[in-house]
């Protein structure tokens, strides 16, 4: 079934490309994007994207299989001093500011 009228791209095209990103990076984050670039394409009109995401999705090998291992300490956030805030310096962001004088 054709999932991209624009680049002429089927379903079966989506299905390969996620079969061929998973085996040669099991770890590998897969984006639309990443798929058009291995099809050798890139998205025109983006009226696909509800379909292309469904296919994308639906592939058998398209999450992470890979789980960490039970003793393994995995870090959920990384915390400086404590604080979730990634080690940015505090009023980083106009709302954290206050106001204008």
């Amino acid at each position: 079934m054709i999932v991209c009228h624009c680049t002429n791209i089927s379903d079966h095209d989506i299905r390969a490309a996620v079969d061929w990103m998973r085996a040669a990076d099991p770890e590998t984050i897969i984006t639309p994007g990443k798929i058009y670039r291995a099809l050798g394409q890139r998205a025109d009109c983006g009226g696909c994207m509800p379909l292309f995401l469904d296919t994308m999705r639906n592939c058998a090998s398209f999450g992470v299989a890979r789980e960490p291992d039970p003793g393994q300490d995995v870090p959920i956030l990384r915390r400086v001093k404590g604080k979730p805030d990634e080690g940015r310096p505090q009023g980083n962001r106009l709302s954290q500011r206050g106001p204008s004088v």
